[in-house]
């Protein structure tokens, strides 16, 4: 009962507050105003050049009306793909993943903002050296997906599971793994599992075309077969990281600066709008929030956290 009544305050704020939930998330205000949220960090402001770029004009201009007719091409979807958007979640309910996908959206395709995001992305890319080419392929080829572990016979089982720990050997710089961490594994799973039902629920809602459907200069690594809004690698980077630092506060700072540079990596790959990546942010955030508040979330967390202490 005391759950339920958790979480119908969170929602009832969230929604007293939509009027101001534009394209870069929840105001940051929110967290601090009531002691439910007391528990986990608040969400860190607005910074680097999302912070300039947010002040723009996010509305469409009808001298570039011809912009925003253009959406992903769903000629380019992967089917295994459309299948995570749905799935059940596991830690979120079914109506806060709907909530979610319903307060976000992204600047007019034929916006100042939008503008300006692909001029910051042209800039980036007449400006990216081999050993950022080196790191930005490395980083994309990281990322835990739920479909890979359903067997143990899958050739790409270990690989799968040894990059559901990669924030944490990155950071802490020690042989960490599944199987001597499994309690923070389960966490780790649960969590992952709601992040990319919610990753393709958004973007296949959405539709938002990637930087080089908008412009032709724009020269990608590597083209990707779903659609741009929210970044997917931002998500569960940042779900990763402000889920571990609660469970290894002391570590916060390089596990948010871990998943700022694997967002910025998709920005100067050519394949995501810096809103692509805040907004992501922003969601993870609210993830971690809104679960935080389940009995089954405390349960799992509380088991983690015993491995870490």
């Amino acid at each position: 009962m005391k759950e339920s009544k958790n979480i119908i305050l969170i929602m009832n704020i969230l929604k007293q507050n939509l009027y101001i939930i534009l394209v870069f998330g929840i105001p940051l205000g929110l967290y601090s105003q009531n002691t439910i949220f007391s528990k986990i960090h608040d969400i860190e402001p607005i910074s680097n050049h999302y912070k300039d770029l947010k002040q723009l004009n996010t509305e469409k201009r009808t001298a570039h009306a011809s912009m925003d007719k253009i959406v992903y091409p769903t000629d380019n979807y992967l089917d295994f793909i459309l299948v995570y958007a749905s799935n059940k979640p596991y830690y979120l309910s079914s109506s806060q993943v709907e909530f979610i996908t319903n307060s976000v959206k992204f600047p007019a395709n034929s916006s100042e903002q939008t503008r300006a995001e692909l001029d910051f992305l042209l800039d980036l890319q007449n400006k990216r050296t081999e050993k950022q080419i080196k790191r930005v392929i490395q980083l994309a080829k990281i990322g835990y997906w739920p479909h890979k572990n359903y067997t143990k016979t899958d050739d790409r089982y270990e690989g799968n599971l040894k990059d559901l720990f990669f924030i944490i050997r990155e950071v802490i710089k020690e042989k960490h793994d599944v199987k001597s961490f499994p309690k923070t594994a389960k966490l780790l799973k649960g969590v992952m599992q709601d992040t990319r039902l919610l990753e393709f629920v958004v973007k296949f809602n959405l539709l938002r075309a990637r930087p080089y459907h908008l412009d032709s200069n724009i020269k990608p690594l590597h083209e990707i077969p779903t659609p741009s809004f929210a970044s997917g690698h931002t998500l569960w980077a940042y779900i990763q990281a402000y889920t571990l630092s609660e469970l290894v506060p002391e570590k916060r700072d390089e596990f948010i600066a871990l998943a700022y540079e694997i967002g910025l990596s998709r920005e100067i790959m050519g394949v995501h709008f810096p809103s692509d990546e805040e907004v992501a942010r922003q969601i993870a955030h609210r993830m971690l929030m809104l679960m935080w508040h389940t009995d089954k979330f405390q349960k799992d967390f509380e088991a983690a956290k015993s491995e870490w202490k």
